[in-house]
């Protein structure tokens, strides 16, 4: 006798490309309901759903407006029934290295841009995510994709290093008050390891001039150091369900 198949939702940001699209299609499996945040829906993913006959939902919503974001996700999630769900899983992929370049440089707007796709607006869903699944039975499980540039400064990259750090702590401070709190979620900061997606090709074109670093990312790619989406998805995903997920909010996918 086989055991019963779980009821998962997953809300994931970013998911139209690379990492969170390599996600995405990864979770199209019986018993998943995904919600999918980004600039742009992603057709290809749509026809994926529906021939494996899960219930997808795609928001083109700009994450550089995050309050109008968290606000919507508030208001559908509350509409959901919770008692529905055995597990219910934030994943805040979405994220921009912008420009590189010196922080005396940098262009007032696009600095604001960064820090609210890849900081407020993580920490923004997470609050809406919390409040509005806080009555639920599922098992509830924030997974905030990080970098190791949060970890390690990097000149010409202050936003996204800052960014990253900041959702790494962040994720301490919630893992702190969720373990405080009656089925609290569980919360890790991950970083995913080098991934060959489009943030790596802007990287490698970035203007050396302005970033001295990029020569680093040329040869990461050069030497084959880069992993795949998909292969990389397969590693978080590895992770995220990991019975011992959330036992250190702040990880990398590496790590034992």
């Amino acid at each position: 006798m086989t055991s019963p198949q779980l009821s998962q939702l997953f809300v994931i940001t970013g998911a139209s490309r690379g990492l969170g699209l390599a996600m995405a299609d990864r979770l199209l499996q019986p018993g998943h309901r995904l919600l999918c945040i980004s600039r742009q829906a992603n057709e290809a993913l749509a026809g994926r759903a529906a021939a494996a006959g899960v219930e997808l939902t795609q928001w083109q919503q700009d994450l550089a407006e995050p309050v109008a974001a968290a606000a919507r996700l508030t208001d559908w999630l509350q509409a959901l029934d919770g008692a529905g769900f055995d597990r219910a899983t934030l994943i805040n992929n979405a994220g921009t290295v912008g420009r590189p370049r010196p922080l005396a440089q940098a262009v007032p707007a696009e600095l604001a841009q960064a820090l609210q796709i890849g900081l407020s607006a993580p920490m923004l869903l997470t609050a809406a995510f919390l409040g509005a699944t806080r009555g639920w039975r599922a098992d509830r499980r924030v997974l905030n994709i990080s970098s190791g540039l949060g970890r390690n400064a990097m000149g010409s990259q202050a936003p996204y290093c800052a960014a990253k750090a900041g959702m790494d702590h962040f994720s301490r401070t919630v893992a702190l008050e969720e373990a405080a709190a009656p089925n609290g979620a569980r919360i890790v900061s991950l970083a995913p390891g080098v991934i060959d997606t489009d943030m790596q090709v802007e990287l490698r074109g970035s203007d050396a001039a302005l970033f001295p670093d990029r020569t680093r990312f040329e040869q990461l790619k050069a030497n084959g150091q880069l992993d795949s989406p998909e292969a990389a998805a397969a590693k978080v995903l590895a992770y995220l369900a990991r019975e011992d997920f959330g036992s250190r909010p702040v990880a990398d996918v590496r790590d034992a």
